[in-house]
C-alpha cells in the first residue's frame, strides 16, 4: 500500500507511518507538499477540516497513491473554556471513492497564544518563544511543552489518524 500525506512535516509523517503500521502491516508513507488553501493558522473546525480535507486530496493526486492523508491542526471555538477555544487536530483520508475524517483530543492553550493567533500569529512561533524550543511543531509541539512530556505532538496526531481511519477498518458498517 502506497500513502501520501499532504506534508514534508516528519512528526505528521512519521505518525501516520506508525498508524497504518498497525493497522495493515508494511506500508510505503512518503510526505508530499500540498497546499492546503487555508490560512497558515486555521481558526474554526470548519477552516481546520476543509484545510485536512484539500492536503488529502492534494496529497492523493500529486503523490500517486492509494491513499491520501491530510493533518491540520486549528483552533476550534468551545464556550466554557478559560479561553473560548480548543486546539484540535484533524485528519483526513481521501481515495478516488470517498474522505474519511477523524479528530484527536483537544486542549487549551496558555491565553497569550490564543490572543496572538486571533490577531493572526501562529501557534508554533508563540510557542517557540514561550518555550525557547525552536521548530516546535517539528518536534514536541506545543502539547509536549505544556504537557511536560506526557504527550507529545506525534502521539495527538496518531489520534486523528485513527479516528480517520475507523471507518475503512469496518467498511460493510459506514457502507464505503
Amino acid at each position: 500500500m502506497r500513502i501520501a500525506v499532504g506534508s514534508l512535516n516528519p512528526v505528521k509523517v512519521e505518525a501516520v507511518a506508525g498508524v497504518v503500521e498497525r493497522l495493515f502491516g508494511r506500508a510505503e508513507v512518503e510526505g508530499v507538499e500540498v497546499d492546503s488553501g487555508v490560512g497558515a493558522q486555521p481558526v474554526g473546525m470548519m477552516e481546520t477540516v476543509l484545510g485536512a480535507v484539500r492536503r488529502a486530496k492534494g496529497a492523493l493526486r500529486a503523490g500517486g497513491a492509494e491513499l491520501g492523508v491530510g493533518i491540520e491542526a486549528g483552533l476550534v471555538e468551545v464556550p466554557l473554556t478559560l479561553t473560548g477555544y480548543l486546539d484540535v487536530q484533524v485528519c483526513a483520508v481521501a481515495d478516488e471513492r470517498c474522505i474519511t475524517i477523524g479528530t484527536g483530543s483537544g486542549f487549551e492553550h496558555p491565553p497569550e497564544v490564543v490572543r496572538a493567533v486571533l490577531s493572526g500569529a501562529e501557534v508554533g512561533e508563540v510557542m517557540e518563544r514561550l518555550s525557547g524550543v525552536r521548530e516546535i511543531g517539528r518536534k514536541e509541539g506545543a502539547i509536549g511543552f505544556l504537557s511536560g512530556g506526557r504527550l507529545d505532538r506525534r502521539r495527538l496526531t496518531e489520534q486523528a489518524v485513527l479516528m480517520a481511519f475507523l471507518p475503512r477498518l469496518k467498511p460493510e458498517l459506514y457502507r464505503i
